[in-house]
């Protein structure tokens, strides 16, 4: 935060169309307009670098009828057995995990195959978010 000096930038994520998923939408789109809004600073003269550390991304993921689905929509999000939230950094760090098994319980196994699956999708919004930039 020192980086910043006594600027204060305030990133208001609304997501307009959505078929499930707008916490993890807006925590990976979030990312991409403070990058943007840094590299105007930047530009303008105001910063002299990123004070951003690394990228972040998110991605919903669950166990639907026992087998895991990634990015879950609406339908699948409430009929999931078991839901997660799972927000990476650009080392591929966990930043948070949030899940809850609704119905039944779940397996080490399947958590495994579910943080995969996250880890899998999020390396692809990330690499969508540096696309993103570059055509900023």
């Amino acid at each position: 935060l020192e980086a910043l000096g006594e600027l204060t930038l305030t990133v208001d994520a609304d997501v307009i169309q959505a078929d499930g998923g707008t916490r993890t939408t807006a925590i990976t789109g979030a990312y991409v307009a403070l990058e943007d809004a840094i590299a105007t600073l930047i530009a303008q003269g105001t910063l002299k670098k990123s004070p951003l550390k690394t990228q972040i991304a998110a991605i919903s993921v669950g166990l639907l009828e026992g087998d895991a689905f990634l990015d879950l929509n609406y339908p699948e999000d409430v009929a999931a057995d078991i839901d997660f939230n799972v927000v990476l950094n650009g080392d591929l760090g966990y930043v948070e995990v949030q899940g809850t098994a609704e119905a039944n319980s779940f397996s080490r196994t399947q958590l495994n195959q579910m943080l995969d699956y996250a880890e899998g999708g999020i390396k692809q919004l990330m690499a969508l978010q540096k696309e993103a930039l570059l055509d900023a």
